[in-house]
């Protein structure tokens, strides 16, 4: 497939509207506990949607999946229990510093980590930034990280600013120390899904051998991936159920057929980052792991403008919501720079 960066990049972007917005179904969840909301929501985000999406795109994903080289097998889903680590994280980062402020610090680590150690690990960084397109590719990650620098900042800013009450009135469960101990964790296991997709790049080229189109190459393979992370997921909410006693929540007098389908919504909208993620890489073209910065950066945008519509820095100094802009500008510039750099390659 001819690449296609300004493609990529807009699908980058509808992905990272997907990511950021995925948790606002599961605020409206009542009675059941995280643990609860979070596995039930997991379940159509790693089990049900990966294998419906698949089959329907690409019809002969039983055959590829039986036909794929053990190894990449075996890599991919090793990854995917990594990354399964910065998902249940990321949901844990929410939980305590909210969508804004989590977001920031955790993927900016990620987008780093996720972009950059691929090539290094590769070897083929020095190639990479010989080229004109390849050093346009990484200012746009630096850029990216800049961004995300003042956006940490404008948090750090409003950790200050706003009271506890304050601070708990958006975010119920306001911890700054926990939530960032949890988003450093998350911004770097999450960024074994880089890995994850070069892992499964076997299992990719064989479904296009079996004549699928390039667009969903990547569909079987987050099959496994998907599969990772819900082992890593399931297990700890299982403990948490049993350490909590929350499991019996589920049983309890909710609103049952309402609590599933807003977890159902969450979970689908969840998956759909990787989806839009999985196309945009297939036309970015040859520095496609750029993809995770286009992502990373998306997300923070998107997750930006809700955290503004939820209130979430109401109260805070006009230098915060400066500070907010900034970073905003920031991530913009950056995403077009990775865009332009991946078309001077493409050329």
């Amino acid at each position: 497939m001819n690449a296609n960066p300004p493609l990529g990049v807009l699908l980058h972007t509808i992905g990272g509207l997907a990511a950021a917005s995925f948790y606002l179904p599961f605020n409206r969840v009542r009675i059941w506990a995280w643990e609860n909301f979070w596995i039930v929501g997991g379940i159509f985000s790693w089990l049900v949607s990966p294998w419906v999406f698949a089959l329907w795109l690409v019809p002969n994903t039983p055959d590829i999946l039986r036909r794929a080289p053990h190894r990449a097998d075996f890599w991919t889903i090793v990854f995917g229990i990594v990354w399964g680590v910065g998902g249940l994280t990321f949901g844990l980062t929410m939980r305590y510093l909210g969508i804004a402020l989590g977001y920031a610090i955790a993927l900016g680590l990620c987008a780093a980590c996720g972009t950059l150690i691929p090539p290094l690990f590769q070897g083929t960084f020095p190639d990479f930034i010989s080229t004109t397109g390849g050093r346009v590719v990484l200012a746009g990650v630096f850029t990216c990280l800049m961004g995300i620098a003042f956006s940490g900042w404008a948090g750090i800013h409003k950790e200050r600013e706003l009271s506890t009450e304050e601070k708990q009135k958006a975010v119920k469960e306001f911890r700054f120390g926990r939530g960032l101990a949890v988003a450093i964790l998350c911004g770097i296991t999450s960024a074994a899904m880089a890995f994850a997709i070069a892992a499964g790049k076997p299992i990719a080229q064989l479904a296009i051998s079996s004549g699928s189109q390039p667009l969903w190459q990547n569909l079987p393979v987050f099959i496994f991936i998907m599969f990772g992370g819900f082992l890593t997921n399931f297990l700890w909410c299982a403990l948490l159920m049993r350490k909590n006693h929350t499991a019996k929540f589920l049983a309890a007098d909710a609103p049952l057929i309402l609590n599933l389908l807003l977890c159902i919504v969450a979970g689908v909208t969840w998956y759909f980052q990787f989806f839009f993620y999985g196309m945009g890489t297939t036309k970015m073209g040859k520095y496609d792991f750029s993809s995770w910065t286009l992502h990373m950066a998306s997300i923070i945008i998107f997750s930006t403008l809700w955290g503004i519509a939820l209130h979430e820095w109401k109260g805070t100094s006009k230098a915060t919501h400066g500070l907010i802009t900034v970073g905003l500008l920031l991530l913009v510039a950056a995403m077009t720079l990775v865009g332009y750099g991946n078309s001077l390659a493409a050329h």
